[in-house]
């Protein structure tokens, strides 16, 4: 357990997700002239377990995220099991498919690149205002 609050802990997370992703995005418009190549996203970060592990010490209620597991009539159809440790998946909105398959469009890469550099933005200034709450609170600000 960290001896940090745990709005630092989901910050940290956030940030990861977001660095994990600009790579993610930075793939997708090296591989825009590849044929068959599918845009990737990451999937969210499940905050649910900064809930759990902070809120069971007060009786909170527990927030979990859904876990599918694959049947075998969804194995028979195709469906395959995350991989372990991965959270980058096929992006699922995307505008439109090429004619040799690849559905990367430098304009939906470029709107969520802008999207990450904002939320990036906010987080830091959300870490830099908290860093200043404790100052302030601790007499040093």
């Amino acid at each position: 357990m960290s001896s940090l609050p745990p709005i630092f802990d989901g910050m940290g997370q956030a940030m990861k997700f977001m660095a994990g992703h600009q790579r993610v995005i930075a793939e997708n418009i090296a591989n825009n002239e590849t044929p068959g190549f599918k845009a990737r996203t990451m999937e969210a970060p499940d905050f649910s377990s900064l809930v759990s592990q902070y809120g069971q010490a007060n009786g909170a209620p527990r927030v979990s995220r859904p876990r599918v597991e694959l049947s075998g009539g969804m194995t028979a159809l195709g469906a395959k099991p995350p991989q372990a440790g991965s959270h980058i998946v096929l992006d699922s909105d995307t505008t439109e498919t090429k004619p040799d398959g690849n559905n990367v469009t430098l304009e939906d890469q470029l709107l969520n690149l802008g999207q990450v550099q904002a939320d990036f933005a906010a987080m830091t200034n959300l870490y830099r205002k908290q860093i200043g709450l404790m100052k302030a609170a601790l007499g040093r600000g």
